[in-house]
């Protein structure tokens, strides 16, 4: 059973991978959540408010109003926030040692390597004003790489651990991009079949949708917002 949240936790988001783990949580959750919008391509990540509870500058972050001991808890990093929230629910990070371990494997292994090789196979396919053979190839085949080690991982296993956890929520916004990555889901059946379960699950519908509005459908465009993006310096 869910816990009684009775104040909503602010969601300090922008509709991007990073941040849909977070609304996708809080939908399986159901947890009540405030959309607080932190346009980066405009800089709001530089904001000292924001810089007071996300001192590394990027979304998403949360305020839970009711955390440890019923006081207020801010928490920054995708992956730390899964695992705040999963604690605090009790749900998708199972209690178990054993499982507990396998799950934070296999999310950090999406924190410190599948969201940033695909980011960067998104920035030098996608964004990058030259087209560099070599940075495209490189994060291209290792774009590869880890679809392969992931596709294995799912032989014989509905979910990344067997039950779903947030070690699925924290991929599926990233592998979602596939066709963009310049991947062939025909290489790997069983991510194909696994990206079909998750995006059947109304929760992740839901978490995906957020915020949909507040992107600029033509993405990241005008050189203001690459500057800000791409050229970023200490502030």
């Amino acid at each position: 059973m869910p816990i009684s949240q009775t104040k909503p936790i602010d969601l300090y988001y922008w509709p991007t991978p990073n941040g849909q783990k977070i609304s996708i949580m809080l939908e399986e959750c159901g947890l009540p959540y405030n959309v607080v919008p932190v346009n980066i391509g405009k800089g709001d990540q530089f904001k000292p408010d924001f810089l007071a509870i996300s001192p590394n500058n990027r979304m998403p972050a949360i305020v839970d109003p009711e955390g440890p001991d019923g006081e207020p808890i801010s928490v920054f990093e995708s992956g730390a926030i899964l695992q705040y929230l999963g604690r605090k629910t009790g749900l998708f990070y199972p209690a178990d040692e054993r499982a507990r371990v396998a799950v934070d494997e296999w999310l950090f292994w999406q924190m410190g390597g599948l969201g940033p090789m695909l980011g960067q196979t998104h920035h030098f396919r996608l964004y990058a004003p030259e087209k560099i053979p070599y940075a495209i190839d490189r994060y291209t085949n290792e774009t590869n790489r880890l679809y392969g080690v992931l596709n294995k991982r799912l032989d014989g296993r509905d979910y990344i651990c067997g039950d779903y956890s947030i070690a699925d929520i924290a991929c599926i916004g990233w592998a979602r991009g596939w066709e963009k990555q310049g991947q062939d889901l025909k290489q790997f059946p069983h991510v194909a079949r696994w990206l079909d379960t998750m995006m059947a699950r109304p929760a992740v519908q839901r978490g995906i949708k957020v915020g949909e509005a507040l992107r600029n459908p033509a993405g990241i465009s005008t050189p203001e917002e690459k500057a800000v993006l791409f050229g970023q310096k200490a502030r």
